[in-house]
């Protein structure tokens, strides 16, 4: 006997767009309707493979549907208050910690669906009558408590029940955007650490002020700089020279070294290793893993799994696979992993010291 068929509302990046057909066979869709430039509402009988599955890792966020709506809002009359009332009856038994509403278009510069979103959402928790102990923000949310995440669209209105940390995120769609447009910016990569540890947040604590990070390729210092913003210390390590606006930082100390061949002063040990170095992907764990025993017992390490030469599911399945296996080996267990919205074709990897 066969599994039930669900349906599902998950996200994947556009810069995997060449596997999308692919990634969906591999995760079981059945039938798959494309909701917006990364969603995709997809039926399986096996809804493991959204989990633990070889194309598990492409999905940014997820939540099965428990209340939809298609149609098209622009061209229904007291779209809000229906849809609002409606989402009530279909899913106030599951007992939310909190109701939350995205759009299925991000990247569109229209108003009328960001306004829909926030507007549909005030409705929701009115009709809903929350506790007042109730979640005000999604930063707010137990991580392991169930919230109502929605979304809306052109294709209409779609609900489901998760946990944040099983869903991919604490906003509807995953991490927290992170803007570039500051002067002070020095490059993408810093948004993409800032998101990283957003992400975090929901398996771990983050680390105290003042901890100590060591930055492998850290130039230009976009990361560097993210780092030194929350008021940690930095131990960053280039052949090549930092930004100049990250000059006689008081918390910074910069190493004009090949990472391949640095080694730390004897008696130094770091509560973090960052690393985002370009490269083969193994040499860059291996890299990382050689330095584990500088790191401080449960130590945390962020990094990369750049995807470049592999064009397959299956070859960067396998990658993944190699580089978990030599990052076990040399000291390290896997926290999570996901997909950025600054990264490309490659996955951000959270460890911790054995």
């Amino acid at each position: 006997m066969s599994d039930p068929i669900t349906t599902h509302l998950i996200r994947i990046s556009e810069v995997f767009a060449d596997l999308i057909p692919d990634i969906l066979e591999k995760l079981g869709a059945e039938k798959w309707k494309k909701l917006g430039p990364e969603y995709f509402l997809i039926d399986t009988a096996n809804a493991t493979l959204l989990r633990d599955g070889p194309a598990a890792k492409f999905i940014r966020f997820q939540i099965q549907v428990k209340h939809s709506w298609p149609c098209n809002p622009e061209k229904m009359d007291s779209f809000i208050e229906k849809a609002a009332q409606a989402t009530y009856y279909k899913c106030e038994s599951y007992n939310p910690q909190t109701i939350l509403v995205g759009r299925l278009d991000t990247s569109s510069t229209k108003n009328y669906y960001k306004a829909l979103a926030s507007n549909f959402r005030g409705r929701a928790l009115q009709v809903f009558e929350l506790p007042e102990s109730a979640p005000k923000s999604a930063e707010e949310q137990d991580p392991d408590k169930a919230s109502l995440f929605c979304f809306v669209g052109k294709g209409g209105l779609f609900c489901g029940m998760s946990t944040p940390r099983e869903a991919g995120g604490l906003h509807p769609g995953g991490t927290k955007y992170i803007s570039q447009n500051s002067e002070d910016t020095i490059s993408r990569a810093g948004a993409k650490v800032a998101e990283a540890l957003h992400y975090l947040a929901m398996f771990r604590a983050p680390l105290p002020k003042y901890a100590s990070w060591l930055e492998l390729g850290a130039s230009p210092g976009g990361m560097t700089s993210e780092l030194l913003k929350r008021n940690y210390s930095v131990t960053a390590i280039d052949r090549a020279a930092l930004d100049v606006r990250l000059a006689n930082h008081l918390d910074l100390k910069v190493i004009r070294d090949d990472v391949a061949a640095f080694i730390p002063p004897k008696g130094i040990r770091y509560d973090a290793i960052l690393s985002d170095m370009n490269g083969p992907a193994k040499l860059a764990i291996t890299n990382v893993t050689r330095l584990v025993d500088f790191l401080k017992p449960g130590g945390l390490v962020i990094t990369t799994l750049k995807t470049t030469g592999a064009s397959s599911v299956e070859e960067i399945d396998e990658l993944e696979k190699d580089v978990l296996k030599l990052a076990k080996e040399g000291g390290l267990t896997l926290i999570t992993k996901t997909h950025l919205t600054y990264n490309r074709q490659e996955f951000t990897l959270f460890f911790e010291k054995v």
